[in-house]
C-alpha cells in the first residue's frame, strides 16, 4: 500500500515553546523548521510512501519543505491541529479519493525511513490505527486506510482519545525514531541520542546541551 502523509506545522514563531529552556527565542523557529525538514526528507525517503503534504502557512516553512519535495496546502481552517489535519487530509483525497492518509507529527527529527516503513505496513492491516509516542501519552501517527476517514484527535491525552475513536494501538518494537517526537528539552536530548538528521544537527549544535 502506498501512503501520502499529512504533516501539520504551525508557524515557527509560535512553534516549540516548551523548548525555552534549551533554546532561546532566536533558535527555535529554526530548530522547528529543521525538525520539520528532517522529518520530510526521511518520509519521502520510505518506500511505503506516495507523497507528503504539509499543512502550513508558513511562507519560510513552505518554500523550504517544497524544495524537499513536499505538496503544501494553506492551512485554511486555522482552527487547530485536528482541523487542519483534517482539512489536509481532504485535500489530499480530493485528488485520490480511494488513497490511503496518514497523520504524521512534523517534530520527528531521528525519523528512520524504514522503520516508518515497519508502521506504515502494519497499519495497512487495519482501517484505522495509530502509533504511540515515545512517552505513551501522545500520538505521533494515525493512519486511515482506503477510503476512511482519518478523524484525527490529536492533543492531550491523545493515546487515550484515539483508543477510545476505535483506532487499534500499533504494537510495535524497534520503531523508536518514528515514536520520539521533540517537546521538551529531555525530548531533543533523547532524539539526538537516536541520531538526528543531518539540519537539527547543525541547529542543534549551536546550542548548550549537557552530554553532546
Amino acid at each position: 500500500m502506498q501512503w501520502t502523509l499529512v504533516i501539520p506545522l504551525k508557524p515557527l514563531a509560535r512553534a516549540k515553546s516548551r523548548l525555552a529552556d534549551t533554546a532561546h527565542d532566536a533558535v527555535r523557529p529554526s530548530l522547528a523548521l529543521a525538525f520539520a525538514q528532517d522529518t520530510v526528507a526521511a518520509a519521502l525517503a520510505c518506500p511505503a510512501v506516495k507523497d507528503v503534504a504539509v499543512v502550513t502557512d508558513d511562507a519560510l516553512a513552505g518554500r523550504e519543505l517544497a524544495l524537499l519535495g513536499a505538496r503544501i496546502v494553506a492551512d485554511e481552517p486555522r482552527g487547530g491541529l485536528n482541523a487542519a489535519l483534517a482539512h489536509g487530509a481532504a485535500a489530499v483525497r480530493a485528488d485520490r479519493p480511494d488513497g490511503a492518509v496518514a497523520a504524521l507529527n512534523a517534530d520527528l527529527p531521528a525519523l528512520r525511513p524504514l522503520e516508518l516503513c515497519r508502521v506504515l505496513d502494519a497499519a495497512a492491516e487495519f482501517p484505522r490505527a495509530f502509533l504511540a509516542d515515545a512517552a505513551a501519552i501522545g500520538t505521533t501517527l494515525l493512519a486511515a486506510s482506503p477510503a476512511v476517514e482519518l478523524r484525527p484527535a490529536f492533543g492531550p491525552d491523545s493515546r487515550a482519545r484515539h483508543r477510545a475513536s476505535g483506532a487499534v494501538e500499533l504494537a510495535l518494537t524497534e520503531v523508536d525514531s518514528v515514536r520520539q517526537d521533540v517537546d521538551t528539552g529531555d525530548d531533543l536530548r533523547a532524539a539526538l541520542a537516536l541520531g538526528v538528521g543531518r539540519r537539527t544537527a547543525a541547529v542543534a549544535a549551536r546550542l548548550l546541551i549537557p552530554g553532546q
